[in-house]
């Protein structure tokens, strides 16, 4: 099942340009109404939010409306270096255990929503993930409580962690190079029904691939990364956990289109425009 955010059909008139300016955070318009919804065959069947499905017989066709941020997060929760041939590529060590770090719920933004570079950075990077939702809290005394963590998922979708990499490097520690408002573009929806053993990611810039890897290539399997995250602090429904991004990454400039692609999911379209 493919759940998503939406705006309703009478919110977009005279909407045309928005693209233009500035996006808010989760990637909506201001006072725009966000519903939630099913996305099947070509429609969107209105429901009562991404964690009830309850449908009100409402429905659009695809075209009608515009997607959202899938998910609500209260945080973002990422980690670093999780492909070991993405760690080589920019010269780190393959780390021991999952390494970890936020990014804030106010770089979220939707689908052909821009990404912004700003100007204080002279390299920002894609970097196409999977990500998980949390549709349940989930708070662990230890990695190895015996409990089922696809219980407390509710899917997943796809992520660009955006990076300034100039930033990330100078500062050492990653909150101001990937904490920028629209460096974290997710969606276009979220899969409830996904197998976590056998997905693949890609990541596009104008139509060219950059990256491409998959879940055997990974040094923790998704499960690990969950329970080591929530040992650590507690996950409420609508979290996000960006999963690691594989080899490959890049930079990116005005005018690109990037998408990233994770299967069973979907793809992830981006422009990227200067601030």
């Amino acid at each position: 099942m493919k759940l998503c955010r939406f705006q309703l059909p009478e919110n977009l008139a005279g909407a045309g340009e928005r693209g233009a300016s500035v996006p808010s955070p989760l990637g909506v318009g201001a006072g725009a109404k966000i519903a939630a919804g099913i996305l099947d065959g070509g429609r969107v069947h209105e429901i009562a939010s991404i964690f009830d499905t309850t449908r009100s017989g409402r429905s659009w066709d695809t075209t009608e409306v515009k997607l959202a941020a899938p998910a609500e997060p209260t945080k973002i929760v990422c980690v670093g270096r999780s492909y070991a041939e993405h760690a080589a590529e920019l010269g780190n060590e393959v780390p021991k255990e999952p390494l970890i770090f936020l990014k804030p719920p106010s770089s979220v933004i939707g689908p052909e929503e821009p990404i912004l570079i700003p100007p204080i950075s002279q390299r920002v990077d894609y970097e196409g993930e999977c990500a998980v939702v949390i549709g349940k809290r989930l708070r662990l005394k230890s990695k190895d409580e015996p409990v089922a963590i696809s219980e407390y998922v509710l899917g997943y979708t796809c992520l660009n962690d955006v990076t300034a990499r100039d930033i990330q490097k100078k500062d050492v520690q990653f909150t101001r190079g990937k904490g920028f408002d629209t460096f974290c573009p997710i969606g276009p929806v979220i899969e409830t029904d996904f197998d976590t053993s056998k997905f693949a990611v890609s990541t596009t810039v104008n139509g060219v691939r950059k990256q491409a890897g998959d879940a055997s290539q990974m040094l923790f399997s998704v499960d690990a990364i969950i329970r080591w995250i929530a040992q650590v602090m507690t996950l409420l429904p609508g979290d996000v956990i960006a999963t690691g991004t594989p080899p490959g990454v890049g930079t990116l400039a005005a005018g690109d289109i990037v998408e990233v692609a994770v299967s069973g999911v979907g793809t992830l379209r981006n422009p990227v425009t200067s601030a």
